[in-house]
């Protein structure tokens, strides 16, 4: 017999089996399509999360950090560091005033570092979203 007959013959064989041989392609596609649907739907998830976090902080959806620039070096970065530790320690001895207590304690701490920059009862209003009282309160009487 001749090698090419015996080729050919496997040849015709493999062929034949290949017809009847499952198609694992089709798996991995149906694999692919059930992770792209969970990725989404994770995706919707987090977003509606962040959503939920925006509005809790008064946050508008569109809301971008502008890119901050480079600080000039402080001549005694000592005594930067001792100011900042100072007003750190100012900022937890001041408890928030009870009628705050209903207040979200982040709005409260946001209320208490605009104040310490030194901003007007009507400019904190207006970045914060709450009345002139509940900001007294918060800050207790303190000008």
């Amino acid at each position: 017999m001749d090698y090419s007959f015996i080729l050919m013959g496997v040849g015709i064989l493999f062929i034949l089996l290949s017809f009847f041989m499952k198609d694992k392609s089709s798996k991995v596609e149906t694999e692919l399509e059930e992770l792209s649907i969970s990725l989404y739907q994770e995706t919707n998830a987090l977003k509606r999360r962040l959503k939920i976090v925006e509005e809790e902080l008064m946050l508008e959806p569109s809301f971008q950090v502008a890119p901050k620039k480079a600080p000039a070096q402080p001549k005694n970065p000592m005594a930067t560091f001792q100011q900042v530790t100072a007003q750190l320690q100012q900022a937890q001895a001041i408890p928030p005033a009870p009628a705050a207590s209903k207040i979200n304690s982040i709005l409260v701490s946001q209320v208490q570092a605009l104040h310490a920059q030194g901003l007007s009862l009507d400019e904190i209003s207006q970045r914060s979203t709450l009345s002139h009282e509940q900001i007294e309160s918060i800050l207790g009487g303190r000008q």
